[in-house]
């Protein structure tokens, strides 16, 4: 509809024109002695015209002929451009594809063109990485670090990153250090890193501020503090000090914890520290129930004897069936000299379960009381239940391995 406007518009205006020029009858003189020149008025506007029309063509000639070196500059820039882009995408998808060799020729090739070259050459970093030429990698790790100083987090994470899948923890780390503020993506890194070099209290430290980004729910946020907090307390297993002042800084809440309490109370054994590991079972057991803390509560010779039987003999009160619990009552009756009671809990907790443990702690107990053949008889069931234990751990790792 616009371009018949036009067309109707135009030939509008060449019909005014004719009919103006017809009913024109002016001249023009130009005079620039000696010359005198005297044309019609309408030869002189059509004149003009196409003078104007001349000139103009002239100087987009020029102007367009001035910038011509500009407009090819321009051009092969663009070219550049996007076969650098191309060459990218290419990367990308060999990469993301598996092939790796190919996504580091394409890599390396964007790198040249120039076109997000620090981009390129993490790509292709992480090609050599996966193609395992860590010389390479290292290489191109260096270049990215030189095409865009100012923007190193990407460089930095990705350093991160293969050098822990190379198990090159603490290089890890020192790389991290890098980062003047850890997204979350560097914190998590870090958790890994830390949790691999084995140094648990930086673990307890990052997984609060994790939990804090919503990375982890509080059940697995819990699941790794546990295991930090009792790899924490092994660590110290040799420092009584060091130790105590460890156990100390374990929240209360997390005290209680039947995990944490079984290491904490192994440690304290360890260095001797009786009354300190019975403290710790008993309190832990007042809130949550556990079979394998109750069996720490007899491992150290020391302490009340008499006292940790009473003490036993109220939790049998509301765990009667619990084979581990007349274990433990039975070898502290029988440390204690109580032959007839540590008899009567040893066999009550082979009746329940019958145990390597329960029939060893049975045959020493008889081989005290001089009942030699019941002791031979008792040692060679718990031997028997031994071998039969690990023949069946041996056929389930075949089969694993099947």
């Amino acid at each position: 509809m616009r371009a018949l406007f036009w067309i109707i518009a135009i030939f509008a205006l060449a019909a005014g024109l004719v009919v103006a020029a017809r009913y024109n009858a002016g001249y023009a003189l130009l005079v620039l002695p000696p010359y005198r020149v005297e044309i019609s008025l309408n030869l002189l506007f059509v004149l003009l015209a196409a003078a104007f029309v001349v000139g103009y063509v002239l100087v987009r000639m020029v102007a367009g002929t001035v910038r011509l070196p500009a407009r090819v500059h321009a051009y092969r820039l663009a070219r550049r451009r996007q076969k650098a882009q191309a060459t990218l995408l290419e990367a990308l998808q060999e990469f993301f594809a598996g092939r790796y060799a190919r996504a580091e020729k394409a890599a390396s090739n964007s790198i040249k063109l120039g076109d997000h070259a620090a981009l390129c050459a993490i790509l292709a970093a992480r090609a050599a990485h996966e193609l395992r030429a860590f010389e390479r990698r290292d290489a191109y790790l260096a270049q990215a670090a030189t095409l865009a100083p100012e923007d190193d987090a990407a460089r930095i994470v990705t350093e991160a990153e293969l050098l822990l899948d190379q198990r090159r923890y603490q290089e890890a780390l020192d790389a991290l250090k890098a980062l003047p503020r850890k997204h979350t993506a560097a914190l998590r890194l870090e958790l890994r890193a830390q949790q691999a070099a084995r140094s648990w209290e930086q673990v307890l430290v990052l997984i609060d501020q994790l939990e804090k980004r919503g990375v982890f729910d509080a059940e697995q946020a819990e699941q790794i503090r546990v295991r930090a907090q009792v790899e924490n307390l092994k660590r110290k297993a040799l420092d009584g000090r060091a130790l105590a002042e460890a156990w100390h800084k374990v929240p209360p809440r997390q005290r209680k914890d039947t995990r944490v309490a079984a290491a904490a109370a192994q440690c304290f054994i360890a260095l001797g520290a009786c009354a300190k590991a019975h403290e710790i079972i008993e309190q832990s057991l007042a809130e949550n129930w556990d079979s394998a803390l109750v069996g720490l509560y007899a491992e150290c010779e020391n302490g009340d004897t008499l006292r940790r039987i009473e003490r036993a003999e109220t939790w049998l009160q509301g765990q009667p069936r619990d084979a581990v619990l007349l274990l433990t009552l039975g070898r502290l009756c029988a440390r204690q000299g109580l032959w007839g009671k540590a008899q009567s809990y040893l066999e009550a907790s082979i009746a329940i379960e019958p145990t390597r443990s329960a029939l060893f702690a049975l045959a020493q107990l008889q081989e005290k009381l001089g009942n030699a053949e019941a002791a031979h008889r008792h040692s060679r069931e718990s031997l028997e239940l031994a071998v039969g234990q690990l023949r069946q751990l041996a056929g389930g790792r075949r089969k694993t391995l099947l």
